[in-house]
């Protein structure tokens, strides 16, 4: 295969990285990054809308820049860097996630309720919401809580892609042997992308995250027990959450105290002040603009502003873990939880829709973030590149990011009332109208206090680094017992492998995981979109 060339005129290959990074707002990555952004988001939206599904366009992003550097033209030379190509996928992924799950979905759930005067004012809190999301995850990647080191196995997939599209040879062939399976399973309906993950993340995490999943599918089956009407799930991940909220802030406080360390403490306790401060400001914003505060007494507005900030950090704090291990993130159950509690708090419905919509538009953006900064990451640490360089290439990915998410609140803000006024909403915003207007029962409260206990132990036991209540939390939300099994299947070939062969295949099997992951995506999304332009 052709290696890259730099502007410099060296070659920009993975064995050989540029003296300085790729910029996203030049000319040619500007225009390539804002067309595939626009691209994304109405992507984005149409899946969510038909099919209640969003999905993975990272690898696309990557492919287009890897087809348009093919073109033997000065102009598209640029694109034969590996460092451009990941600048176009984290674009893409941001805008397509950005405009579904941070932007549409939240604003779809006034306007299904009977209020469609507050769709405006929850764009713009929502959209304030997604960029502080992404600026936050930006500040606290590659410190003690968010490790660069950790999984985030969709990351993991897209700087193997765009590697062996670079590199060829042996890691090319591993990674379309990935691909195949990845893609070949899809065709058979199983979840393969469980499977891929189960080969790239923490042992102990894919364990839990593994056992959660087969509970939730197996428990009625076999007990007759229904544990989500117990709301069993729900209460595992409150106290789970919660006790992994504290270990963070027990982090923040040592690694704020460390001269060792002292810089991604520093990083790391700035990015919780700012975050703080932000989600406060957003949430008066939101009071004021949708007019909350005429129905609410001055105390319940104060309880109401303070909760929502609160639920809107730990929200972004367990998806981000999550999806840091797992890959998986149960953005829409967990918000879901802080609705749930709001109701026990006896906020208005007003307040609850406001409050849902807020919830749910916090960590989609955070969690993407972090695979496209993991996938920057893995392909800047293949050149052996500085921390300079690191730094230089993160920031460059946060620019393109942004790129996709300003792409994002356009498209929403143009297009939502056609879709609305069409009756096409995200499928999850029927079930929280639905909450909203039944409300909680007491049985409902003493459910949720009594199984945060189990969870909040469980995420003790296992330690911020295993994060074992919340990735097993995460698969009792989770409505997939094929997905269970093949979390299995991935930890016992693992095992078997590991016996056998010892370290010596793990490289090649992160690279086949992530062609596993990709090739699950890649015929998601062509199937997907194929369904959508159908309807």
């Amino acid at each position: 295969m052709t290696h890259s060339s730099s502007s410099i005129g060296g070659p920009v290959g993975v064995e050989n990285p540029p003296y300085t990074h790729p910029k996203a707002l030049a000319p040619a990555n500007f225009l390539l990054v804002s067309l595939l952004s626009l691209i994304g988001a109405i992507i984005g939206i149409q899946m969510l809308a038909s099919l209640g599904i969003t999905p993975s366009t990272s690898l696309i992003g990557a492919l287009a820049a890897m087809a348009l550097s093919r073109i033997p033209l000065p102009g598209f030379r640029g694109f034969r860097s590996i460092h451009a190509q990941n600048l176009a996928q984290t674009s893409i992924s941001s805008a397509t996630f950005g405009a579904a799950n941070s932007l549409f979905l939240p604003i779809g759930i006034p306007w299904l309720f009977g209020l469609p005067e507050m769709v405006t004012p929850m764009l713009i809190g929502v959209s304030l919401a997604m960029l502080l999301d992404a600026w936050l995850l930006y500040r606290m990647f590659d410190t003690p809580v968010f490790p660069a080191s950790h999984p985030w196995p969709p990351g993991v997939a897209a700087a193997e892609a765009i590697k062996a599209g670079d590199k060829g040879g042996k890691q090319a062939w591993t990674l379309l042997g990935g691909l195949c399976t990845g893609a070949i399973g899809a065709l058979l309906h199983l979840p393969m992308s469980a499977f891929g993950v189960a080969l790239i993340g923490g042992f102990a995490a894919m364990a839990a995250f593994g056992t959660g999943l087969l509970v939730r599918g197996y428990a009625q089956i076999l007990t007759g027990i229904d544990i989500n009407a117990l709301y069993l799930p729900h209460g595992m991940m409150i106290g789970a959450g919660l006790m992994a909220l504290l270990q963070v802030s027990r982090i923040i406080y040592r690694q704020g105290g460390r001269q060792t360390e002292k810089l991604p403490g520093r990083r790391l306790g700035q990015a919780f002040r700012v975050g703080g401060l932000g989600y406060l400001a957003i949430m008066l914003l939101l009071t004021l603009g949708t007019g909350l505060y005429s129905h609410m007494s001055p105390l319940m507005l104060v309880c109401f502003v303070l909760y929502g900030a609160f639920v809107a950090f730990v929200h972004e704090i367990i998806v981000g873990i999550a999806a840091m291990h797992s890959g998986w993130f149960p953005a829409f159950a967990v918000a879901l939880i802080t609705l749930l509690i709001g109701m026990l708090l006896g906020f208005p419905p007003e307040a609850l829709v406001v409050l849902s919509g807020f919830s749910t538009a916090t960590g989609p953006a955070f969690a993407d973030m972090g695979f496209d900064l993991k996938a920057g990451y893995l392909l800047r640490k293949g050149e052996n590149a500085s921390p300079e360089f690191e730094l230089q290439g993160r920031r460059e990915q946060l620019i393109a990011g942004m790129i996709g998410f300003v792409a994002a609140i356009i498209v929403v803000a143009v297009s939502h009332r056609f879709y609305f006024s069409a009756q096409q909403f995200a499928p999850i915003n029927a079930a929280y109208v639905a909450a909203i207007k039944a409300g909680i029962s007491v049985d409902a409260a003493q459910n949720l206090a009594l199984w945060a206990i189990p969870g909040a132990l469980l995420q003790l036991l296992g330690g911020a680094k295993r994060q074992l209540g919340v990735l097993f939390a995460t698969g009792l939300l989770i409505s997939s017992p094929a997905a269970g099994w093949m979390v299995a299947a991935g930890v016992v070939f693992r095992i078997v492998v590991s016996r056998l062969a010892g370290t010596r295949l793990r490289e090649q099997i992160e690279v086949f995981a992530g062609g596993v992951i990709a090739g699950d995506a890649l015929l998601n999304f062509f199937s997907g979109a194929i369904g959508a332009l159908r309807k």
